[in-house]
């Protein structure tokens, strides 16, 4: 089966254009998990927040999108249970489970593995379904990670909205613009080479 065949039939994913095999996936798994982390390492503190504005986020919702549901929920689950074993790779080189921002790395897991399953159908190649796409991704990682903040901080619905959801927002917004030109770009060059 040729390149083009693979990349354009119903179901295929980025990482799909790649030769199938057990390495591929080995090795796509392991390379998000240290995409991700690598990415968490771009943070900046926001004041009266203890949830750093990350790069981390984008590369979840890529992996996902790119590696399809399987394999991006392997590869953030590897980077989850790497760091909650003790891998400073979340964000600012911390680790463990404790930490208020865990839930966001939970939700990260389950957006990844939500915006995969979406990019099997096709919402990762076109501007306006990815933009679809990542915003779910994003719901879903905040969905999972302002209710720990919640609970690991004590902190009231409306504090914790505050602290861990209006001022990543903008930031949100500029990754899912990136996402926006890059995967449906990936796309067209991928049509192109077949």
């Amino acid at each position: 089966m040729s390149t083009a065949s693979v990349s354009f039939r119903p179901g295929a994913v980025l990482a799909d254009l790649l030769p199938a095999s057990r390495v591929r996936d080995a090795v796509l798994v392991v390379g998000g998990a240290a995409l991700t982390g690598l990415a968490a390492q771009l943070s900046v503190p926001v004041p009266g927040s203890p949830v750093p504005v990350t790069g981390q986020t984008f590369a979840a919702l890529l992996v996902g999108s790119a590696f399809g549901a399987r394999r991006g929920f392997l590869a953030l689950a590897l980077y989850t249970l790497a760091g909650a074993a003790g891998v400073p790779w979340f964000a600012d080189g911390t680790s463990g489970a404790a930490g208020a921002s865990f839930g966001y790395v939970l939700g990260m897991l389950l957006a990844a593995t939500l915006v995969g399953a979406l990019a099997r159908r096709g919402a990762d190649r076109s501007v306006l379904r990815t933009a679809g796409t990542m915003v779910l991704g994003s719901a879903v990682i905040y969905a999972v990670g302002v209710p720990y903040l919640m609970a690991a901080t004590g902190m009231s619905l409306g504090a914790a909205v505050a602290a861990g959801l209006t001022p990543f927002l903008i930031g949100d917004a500029l990754k899912a613009a990136l996402a926006m030109g890059a995967l449906p770009a990936a796309w067209k060059l991928a049509g192109r080479r077949g």
